[in-house]
């Protein structure tokens, strides 16, 4: 039967532990933070990869979060012979891998709704605010929104297409987007507006979406052709509704 390290399980002192000097992957204090709140709600759970002088594999976010909390000694399992190629490959490949699984974004907003709803603190699950509320969990009105000041609907109802995945609402592109919009007075359940890029003209569009002086609503690096085509579409509803 072939070994395994974690057939084997011993603890080490955390101060006999060397961390790899070449270590490519980085380890915030926020993040480090988060590592050591889930080390006291479940306690340790994962031993570190180590090798038999100590020289620490996979594990080095763990040992931060280990020394935030005073831990003096921790699970380890010790990586018998490897070639120093393995070791030094598995070190990034331990970080890669897991960087890409994906996420069933239905699914993951059940258990994150079941969990919020029964007062666990989701901040253990290593989303942020901003992460959550794109599943609804932070149903806060967004500054600027005019009348609709202190609607609780999602992004998709508030901006006409919503983010893209969970973590694209943290994301620069999608947050400066957000403030333009908001910035120029869009409200999405009105459909488009007469002013939408300002022009230093008297307002209009036509049906093709031009507006006066040549600008198109393409022109505007914020938003997209879903976006355009949404408002496009409102307006000449509205249109037929007046003829």
């Amino acid at each position: 039967m072939t070994s395994w390290p974690a057939d084997n399980v011993e603890r080490r002192k955390v101060a006999d532990l060397i961390p790899y000097a070449r270590n490519s992957r980085t380890h915030n204090d926020e993040q480090v933070s988060q590592i050591a709140a889930s080390i006291k709600e479940w306690g340790w759970t994962v031993p570190v990869l180590i090798e038999a002088d100590g020289g620490l594999i996979a594990g080095h976010g763990r040992i931060l979060a280990a020394q935030k909390l005073g831990i003096d000694q921790v699970p380890c399992m010790i990586a018998e012979g490897w070639t120093e190629a393995q070791k030094q490959a598995y070190i990034i490949a331990d970080n890669k891998l897991a960087l890409n699984a994906g996420w069933d974004n239905d699914l993951l907003k059940i258990e994150l709704q079941e969990l919020d709803a029964g007062g666990f603190d989701l901040a253990l699950t290593g989303f942020d605010l901003d992460e959550l509320s794109a599943f609804k969990m932070e149903d806060e009105p967004l500054p600027g929104e005019g009348d609709n000041e202190g609607s609780t609907a999602s992004l998709a109802d508030k901006f006409g297409i919503a983010p893209f995945s969970v973590l694209n609402a943290r994301e620069g592109w999608w947050q400066n987007r957000k403030r333009a919009w908001l910035a120029l007075g869009i409200r999405s359940e009105l459909g488009r507006g007469e002013q939408l890029i300002p022009n230093g003209g008297e307002g209009g569009a036509n049906d093709e979406g031009t507006i006066r002086r040549g600008l198109t609503w393409g022109d505007a690096p914020q938003v997209t052709e879903a976006g355009l085509n949404y408002y496009r579409n409102k307006k000449k509803a509205q249109q037929r509704a007046k003829a």
